[in-house]
């Protein structure tokens, strides 16, 4: 249940040797002239003042007990709920020693979101290589709050969707080697991505009746099982299936002729069979403005489609619209997930 409209958005850490710190700051001086809602950063406040005296940004701070507290101090001061880093860390050095602190911002953030603390968890950007390097078990941030998200051993089933104004596109496979994706392909799996992605596109996204594309896999979609077989037998049952059950979905189509200006017109979403079938369009399209989003929690996740950007990190060359883009949807999202109960 989102909480009531002053109730803040939990932003993560994210890696602090990354652009999370450098986007954060920005973002919030970026609160009036882009209409932000009020948001805690889960994290260390030192490293947040040493990066913002390295840009040369004057970036006010307070520390809050309770993020309760975020929304009066928001409109004069940035309220930081403390998760300390025990290392020194800096801009464009990753440190393992930092990762401790990395997954209990997003843990945090899940937490007060579940208790009705926070309204939506955004996320800054990890580094799941350096997150691997100490035993993370997740292919990235989707399974990971997915495994947080779980109660008596049911795990929900998470829906990577990249959003923006210009296009949503949704990968069924996401972090696994292109050659797996054909045998991860099954027609349960692209039943729930449809049936996920429609009713949070209702509950979520405000849609009465959303409209869903579906790419086929092969060249041509398959040209009718001359150019592979997954379109005939996985995919085209799948989408009869949610049409008997009365969803709007429609292939599958040839992913080469899906993303052009007039195709878009014809659908909401477009459910594509594997990561960059799908995250390549996106980011043509919308690389700045483009959010990624977790469907299928029981609470609303938004984040930057981007990385951690080392290269750039304290460089004063970090962009911070798609993390004010994550954080203006995930205002809209819960303020529609509100509205249709």
């Amino acid at each position: 249940m989102p909480g009531p409209a002053d109730t803040p958005l939990a932003l993560t850490l994210g890696d602090p040797a990354g652009i999370g710190l450098d986007i954060t700051l920005l973002a919030f001086l970026a609160r009036e002239q882009d209409a932000l809602p009020p948001f805690v950063f889960l994290g260390d406040r030192r490293l947040l003042e040493q990066r913002a005296e390295a840009l040369g940004l004057a970036v006010p701070m307070e520390t809050i007990g309770r993020p309760s507290d975020a929304a009066e101090i928001f409109s004069r001061a940035l309220p930081v709920l403390p998760i300390p880093v025990p290392v020194a860390v800096a801009a464009g050095q990753p440190d393992t020693r930092a990762m401790g602190a990395v997954t209990a911002s997003i843990e945090g953030a899940v937490e007060l979101v579940r208790g009705g603390e926070a309204r939506a968890v955004v996320t800054n950007p990890i580094s799941k290589s350096h997150l691997y390097q100490v035993g993370f078990e997740f292919p990235g941030h989707t399974e990971y709050l997915a495994a947080l998200a779980a109660e008596d051993d049911r795990h929900p089933h998470p829906v990577m969707m990249l959003a923006s104004d210009t296009i949503k596109v949704v990968p069924a496979t996401i972090h696994i080697p292109l050659k797996d994706v054909p045998k991860a392909l099954t027609q349960d799996l692209l039943s729930k991505t449809i049936a996920i992605t429609e009713r949070d596109m209702r509950h979520r996204f405000g849609l009465a009746r959303p409209r869903l594309a579906v790419t086929g896999l092969n060249p041509h979609a398959g040209e009718d099982g001359r150019l592979g077989r997954e379109e005939t037998d996985i995919i085209a049952p799948a989408i009869e299936a949610a049409r008997g059950a009365g969803l709007d979905v429609s292939g599958p189509y040839p992913a080469d002729t899906l993303f052009h200006a007039a195709a878009r017109e014809r659908y909401d979403a477009a459910i594509c069979m594997y990561h960059d079938q799908a995250l390549v369009p996106f980011k043509t399209l919308a690389f700045e403005d483009g959010v990624n989003v977790t469907l299928g929690l029981p609470f609303v996740r938004t984040s930057p489609d981007h990385g951690t950007a080392f290269d750039i990190a304290g460089t004063g060359r970090a962009n911070p619209r798609s993390l004010i883009e994550a954080l203006r949807l995930a205002d809209r999202m819960t303020a529609a997930a509100g509205s249709s109960r």
